[in-house]
């Protein structure tokens, strides 16, 4: 374990602004001039298909993060910023551990439904397949969220540029 490891979670529902918000923070601390990583964990389980009893490839993600994780650390990094999605609690620990230790914050990224809304719009064809999915799995994944408490910190999040919400989160982990 690596008990000198400070990581952040960055949680929320599909379209919450967590891969832009990570990257912004990841930018902050180079032009700061401190090393780390920022790690879009949905690369990290992206394949199709997902066996049927892993619908969201999760296990290959902690699998991924564990050996991704690790070649960072040996070459000296020591700040980690995530980009997912944590549903339960129990969770926590294992990503703990994938990590290799130290510190572990949980950010939830708590934008309204309609701007989350239109972000997929943007982002998604028009009356497409993937659109009505992650619409509908918008508002079904912030209904998990907010039952399962499993963040250190929540977010509200209105106007705010990614850059701004970095510099909340920074502040709240002490980086």
């Amino acid at each position: 374990m690596a008990p000198d490891v400070q990581s952040v979670f960055l949680n929320g529902t599909v379209g919450s602004g967590k891969t832009t918000t990570g990257e912004a923070l990841h930018q902050l601390l180079i032009e700061d001039g401190l090393s780390s990583a920022m790690l879009d964990l949905d690369q990290l389980r992206r394949v199709w298909p997902a066996p049927s009893t892993d619908r969201f490839n999760h296990e290959l993600e902690l699998r991924n993060l564990h050996a991704v994780a690790g070649n960072y650390r040996e070459v000296g990094v020591r700040r980690f910023i995530l980009a997912g999605v944590i549903e339960r609690a129990d969770e926590v620990d294992r990503y703990h551990e994938a990590l290799g230790g130290g510190e572990l914050d949980v950010v939830r990224l708590d934008p309204l439904l309609e701007i989350v809304h239109t972000r997929l719009r943007n982002r998604h064809q028009p009356d497409s397949p993937e659109l009505t999915w992650h619409l509908n799995r918008s508002a079904e994944l912030g209904q998990i969220l907010d039952q399962a408490q499993v963040d250190t910190h929540v977010i509200p999040l209105r106007s705010e540029t990614p850059r701004e919400v970095a510099q909340v989160i920074r502040t709240l982990i002490g980086w």
